[in-house]
């Protein structure tokens, strides 16, 4: 059995094939079966402040102070990151930061290295 993906709407899994479309049983958010292809190819797009692309392994520099939540002290704008690594979602980096542990950064505040 071919695993079909999940509604790009809701992320649901139990899509079904109707004819030459795949249809949410959820949302019912209908899709053809080409653009599912066609995103699967793309992949996940993140780009820096300047529009450059970045991918998972780069290493960026913070480009703002950015302040933390229960952290006396913000992360002071040209600290270097190493090994980024992209997930999807309005915070798209996560990475380990030297004194802050793990976080998760925008995009739009770092720059490539």
């Amino acid at each position: 059995m071919e695993k079909l993906p999940p509604c790009p709407s809701c992320k649901s899994p139990y899509a079904y094939e109707l004819g030459e479309k795949l249809v949410c049983p959820e949302c019912g958010f209908e899709w053809e079966i080409e653009s599912v292809e066609e995103i699967e190819e793309t992949g996940l797009e993140v780009k820096d402040a300047n529009g450059t692309p970045l991918s998972d392994g780069d290493a960026v520099v913070i480009i703002k102070d950015l302040p933390v939540k229960g952290a006396p002290k913000p992360i002071k704008a040209g600290t270097k990151v190493k090994s980024i690594r992209l997930v999807e979602g309005d915070h798209n980096i996560d990475c380990k930061i030297d004194g802050f542990g793990s976080m998760a950064l925008k995009s739009e505040f770092v720059k490539k290295a």
